[in-house]
């Protein structure tokens, strides 16, 4: 049952990145955003290595990358809420449009965000 991933509708799927520096940490936001239905999966990478300016000096820290599945709708609660749960002064927030997505993934995850 594959689908072409270009005929179905994605438009509303985004992806939304943030990182945290720690395990325990990613683990307590992900869960959090799942639980709340501001995401349908969060994936945890890591750790991983960044390299950053942060007040005029170059920084490195060891980090884990959350990758964050959710909609449009769900944007604005989901900033509002890796912000209240973050605890970095300025974490980082990026948001992509999803370009193509399997059909019954698809499915599957924006069913979750409304179940």
């Amino acid at each position: 049952m594959s689908a072409d991933i270009t005929e179905f509708d994605t438009t509303s799927i985004r992806l939304a990145v943030t990182t945290v520096g720690g395990r325990t940490k990613a683990e307590a936001l992900a869960t959090a955003l799942v639980e709340r239905k501001l995401a349908a999966c969060v994936n945890i990478v890591g750790p991983i290595q960044s390299v950053y300016r942060w007040q005029g000096d170059v920084e490195r820290a060891e980090e884990f990358l959350l990758l964050i599945k959710t909609d449009t709708a769900r944007l604005s609660p989901l900033e509002h809420a890796v912000h209240e749960m973050h605890s970095y002064d300025t974490p980082e927030f990026l948001v992509f449009e999803v370009a193509g997505a399997a059909e019954a993934y698809a499915t599957w995850l924006l069913d979750s965000l409304t179940r």
